[in-house]
């Protein structure tokens, strides 16, 4: 494993499972200070222990995470080097049964604390020459059924990913995204375990399985690394190919021939 991030702070948010966990872990691996941040302290007390990890229960959507977070992360550590903006929140409402109360649930977690968390960071990355690290989602690049306050609060982490690389790029601040596809974590095993999203979501992914936490954190590693130095701005689909190709399953084949058995 490489030590690309020998002594540099990094904060993961919600880090204590899923996607976070594997990314948290994957940085300190390769050398990383991390601040792990997640309002569940069972799953935070599950992380090693380690002298090169800390962990703050917090929940990124109260007013005071921000300053908190990055008061935290300054006091073990010095700097912050690298952010890592993983918290969210998935299966919303359709749009015609989102109230208010749904819109600025969706909205904050996805959303709000990402701009909120980056703007409170923002002087200390600029110091440091940093990185900035979103988890959006392909269904903020792409419309996808019953997901429409998910799918907006996704699409502007995408949007503020390249406003912030395109006004501060110049400043030697790098801003990327990753857009998971369906990745297997403890946040979408019902799902997966249910036949028609495995067939539908899963059977039109061209790898046909779900993505895993660490290939995202693999994703993540190279983009907040001197290895991406002038990738900037980009937002990565980690998704089987699901995104980049007019996929037909097999499911899909079979349904055309059995509709028309004399095809040629």
């Amino acid at each position: 494993m490489k030590d690309r991030f020998t002594g540099r702070p990094a904060i993961v948010t919600g880090a204590g499972l899923g996607i976070g966990r594997a990314i948290a872990l994957r940085l300190h691996e390769e050398g990383a200070l991390v601040l792990a941040v997640d309002k569940n302290p069972d799953v935070l007390a599950a992380l090693p222990q380690s002298g090169r990890i800390r962990t703050l229960v917090a929940d990124v959507t109260d007013a005071d995470a921000p300053a908190a977070i990055v008061a935290a992360c300054l006091e073990a550590f010095g700097s912050i080097r690298v952010l890592v903006n993983n918290a969210g929140l998935g299966n919303a409402p359709a749009f015609h049964e989102t109230t208010e109360a749904d819109y600025e649930k969706w909205m904050g977690v996805n959303l709000t604390s990402t701009f909120r968390l980056t703007r409170a960071a923002f002087d200390a990355l600029l110091a440091s020459k940093g990185v900035v690290l979103n988890i959006a989602s392909t269904l903020g690049v792409q419309g996808y059924r019953r997901q429409a306050v998910y799918s907006t609060a996704k699409a502007g982490v995408i949007g503020l990913t390249r406003n912030l690389a395109a006004d501060y790029g110049g400043a030697g601040l790098r801003v990327n995204a990753i857009a998971p596809g369906i990745i297997a974590t403890p946040q979408t095993a019902a799902r997966l375990h249910t036949a028609r999203f495995y067939a539908t979501i899963v059977g039109t992914t061209p790898m046909g399985r779900p993505g895993l936490p660490e290939e995202i954190a693999g994703a993540a590693a190279f983009l907040c690394s001197d290895d991406a130095g002038f990738v900037n701005g980009h937002v990565l689909a980690v998704d089987g190919g699901q995104t980049s190709s007019a996929y037909v399953s097999d499911a899909m084949v079979q349904c055309w021939t059995d509709a028309h058995p004399d095809a040629d």
